[in-house]
């Protein structure tokens, strides 16, 4: 085992110590259960100043003026979340006079893009959730590097390893604006308390945790599977627990295939949930029509018989938990997702801002986003993770929230990126194709590991090039 190594994770530098990642994980675990449930705050929605404000200045970056300058951002954010984010873009035209629009994009996020750049319509900043699409970016000459100001602003408030993702050939394109912890398992405490659950540290102690709640007369799991990215982020926990973080790397970048016996391993284990019809609301057919948003909602809703008594997702669950009566920290709970192998997994996503058109405006655009005053707006309004370490943890609107941000802002760089987001698009971020539906299939037949593996395989030589 190593202690301490540099590596390139796909497109990205990492250093990674397995005993650091290993503390990040216990002190994640410490956070999450040491939340009182005495918190009055739920995920979404304005909650004035119950976060406790900011230690921020008001005006910790500087700004230029914009008067009559317009600008469009372009991001595949919808509903609450994309309302939120729009006030912080006003706070921005507020400090610099310019005019921001809005512009409701669709996965993927690329071809949406295209198919702007080939009209002569390219917006001047886009939000890119994957580094695999910030690099097709570049190779299409599309995007800009971000200029001296933003990444100035950038280096005082990240750590490198958030900077090195949104770097391609040494060059800074992306600003981290928007980070997710995907290693978090959120749960219905009632339906915990009526089935004497407790939560799971292990993988074996998650499936008695489920059995316990099945007995009790509630379904285990809601899966969003009509949205295939929940599903990738399932593989990738225990694929990351299990086969460990040098296996992860080398499958990030496809130096192994899809075919080698850790995949087997992973969707194996995987499919004694996906493959146990008790264990899944709806059973494969239902969770293949759920979409993630309803995954959430139907696991805080009905009382004491909701469809199912957790669900699995990131931070940003909180969101759609706002959608419900549900509050935070007393009837909605989480714990981190459960080790599989030797450690619990950390992995984490996110979304960049990138430039599109190199003009002062865009620049400045970046610049903000890249500012603790521009997180602290959002991260304020709940559901929302930022790796800007210079944004107080204060600022977040509930107990869970705030310490799964001081969490990830005390990992550093020891972490690992959305293995999906780093892949090329068609393979890890195309909805009906790549690994999303390959996925999809084996959740529907999850006893076809061999054929899974194979399509996998298959797919991943396509978009890698062999």
């Amino acid at each position: 085992m190593r202690t301490s190594s540099t590596i390139r994770t796909g497109r990205t530098v990492k250093r990674t110590t397995r005993a650091a990642a290993t503390l990040a994980v216990a002190a994640l675990a410490l956070s999450l259960t040491a939340c009182g449930g005495d918190d009055d705050s739920g995920g979404g929605g304005d909650n004035g100043d119950k976060g406790g404000g900011t230690k921020a200045p008001a005006s910790s970056v500087t700004l230029p003026k914009l008067d009559g300058e317009s600008l469009e951002v372009a991001a595949v954010w919808t509903g609450t979340e994309q309302e939120n984010f729009k006030k912080v873009l006003a706070e921005f035209e507020k400090r610099t006079g310019a005019k921001v629009t809005f512009v409701p994009a669709q996965d993927p996020i690329i071809n949406f893009l295209g198919s702007k750049i080939a009209g002569g319509a390219p917006p001047d900043v886009a939000m890119l959730p994957q580094p695999g699409a910030i690099k097709q970016a570049v190779d299409k000459g599309w995007a800009k590097p971000l200029g001296a100001e933003a990444t100035k602003e950038l280096g005082e408030n990240y750590s490198q390893g958030w900077q090195d993702i949104g770097k391609v050939d040494g060059k800074q394109y992306g600003v981290y604006y928007k980070a997710a912890n995907k290693s978090l398992i959120w749960y219905n405490a009632q339906v915990f308390e009526n089935a004497g659950a407790s939560e799971p540290k292990t993988w074996d102690e998650l499936l008695n945790t489920a059995q316990m709640v099945y007995d009790s007369g509630v379904t285990p799991f809601s899966v969003g599977g009509a949205d295939g990215w929940t599903l990738t982020d399932w593989f990738e926990n225990v694929y990351l627990s299990q086969a460990g973080p040098e296996k992860y790397d080398q499958l990030a970048k496809h130096e192994i295939k899809w075919t080698d016996p850790s995949v087997k391993q992973a969707l194996t284990t995987l499919a004694e949930i996906w493959g146990k019809k008790d264990f899944v609301a709806g059973g494969a057919s239902g969770a293949l029509q759920t979409e993630f948003p309803a995954s959430v909602t139907q696991t805080f809703t009905g009382g004491a018989q909701p469809k199912a008594g957790m669900v699995y997702e990131g931070d940003f669950v909180q969101v759609n938990i706002g959608e419900t009566k549900a509050k935070v920290g007393t009837d909605a709970k989480v714990f981190p997702f459960p080790a599989v192998g030797d450690t619990a997994p950390v992995v984490s996503g996110g979304d960049a801002a990138v430039v599109f058109k190199d003009s002062k405006a865009a620049q400045a655009l970046a610049t903000w986003l890249a500012s603790p005053d521009a997180a602290a707006i959002q991260a304020k309004l709940g559901g929302f993770l930022s790796p800007n370490k210079s944004v107080d943890a204060s600022v977040y609107p509930n107990e869970v929230q705030k310490k799964i941000a001081e969490a990830l802002v005390a990992a550093g760089d020891d972490f690992r990126f959305d293995m999906s987001d780093q892949a090329p698009q068609a393979f890890g971020g195309t909805p009906g194709k790549g690994e999303w539906k390959t996925l999809q299939d084996f959740l529907k037949n999850p006893k076809d590991v061999a054929g899974a593996q194979a399509k996998l395989e298959a797919d991943a030589a396509a978009a890698y090039g062999g």
